[in-house]
């Protein structure tokens, strides 16, 4: 059994969430539930848990201090809390899975299945520690994102990546040491989180980190050439802007 403590502000939603996962989460047990953060970080020293449900506004203070106060961190992680965009962001970066309140059954089900798929320790620990890394660190060349592969999860400097491209559903990474990244998630979501990073969206199936730009081939429609002499389209309706954007830089 996947040993899990449960930790929200309200007693009452606590509960519901341990009878949803008694419910409907094969494969899992709830060991404890807490309110407060002096509570989860006593409770999950005690347990050493596999699984933590964790919301981030707690009676005497912040979700994330109870990840900063725990001795071990390798147990797997799901937020569950209330829209801080802020927050959002950073969960994301992290690829660490999260659920808005109010609670849907069925996406609290599917959390835990993902969640039961992740086998080695160290990966939740690495990404945890990432993760905490991104909040106190405000420096963008420090900022890291973790990217899931099929076998891995890997944490990438956000400036070390030279452009992402959509496969379908899944989007590719390509980084400046010549490796390239598989993920399993579209090319819209990562425009919306490496927006502020200087990346760009050039064309539907592509979006360029523009540190790494070398020149733009205006003829045949627009084409840029990246520093690792890969080649960009330019959708029409994109062009105007990236000319400017090329002026300007």
């Amino acid at each position: 059994m996947i040993r899990t403590i449960v930790i929200d502000d309200e007693k009452r939603v606590a509960k519901a969430i341990a009878r949803i996962i008694d419910k409907n989460c094969s494969g899992f047990s709830v060991i404890g539930i807490a309110n407060t953060v002096k509570e989860g970080v006593e409770l999950i020293n005690k347990h050493n848990p596999d699984l933590v449900t964790l919301d981030i506004n707690l009676p005497d203070g912040s979700g994330f201090e109870i990840l900063r106060k725990v001795e071990d961190r390798s147990f797997k992680l799901i937020f569950i809390t209330a829209y801080e965009e802020h927050a959002l962001k950073a969960i994301k970066f992290s690829a660490i899975d999260y659920i808005l309140k109010p609670i849907d059954e069925f996406e609290l089900a599917e959390a835990f299945r993902k969640a039961k798929e992740i086998k080695k320790k160290e990966k939740n620990r690495a990404v945890l520690e990432a993760f905490l890394s991104g909040l106190a660190d405000k420096q963008k060349e420090h900022k890291k994102i973790a990217l899931k592969t099929t076998d891995d999860i890997h944490l990438v400097k956000v400036n070390e990546i030279i452009r992402c491209e959509s496969e379908g559903g899944y989007t590719s990474f390509y980084l400046t040491d010549g490796k390239k990244l598989f993920v399993s998630k579209n090319l819209k979501e990562y425009e919306e989180l490496l927006s502020d990073f200087g990346f760009v969206r050039t064309h539907h199936s592509h979006l360029i980190n523009i540190n790494y730009l070398e020149r733009f081939h205006k003829a045949d429609g627009g084409v840029i050439i990246m520093s690792d002499k890969s080649e960009v389209p330019v959708s029409v309706r994109r062009k105007e802007s990236i000319i400017k954007m090329f002026e300007n830089l």
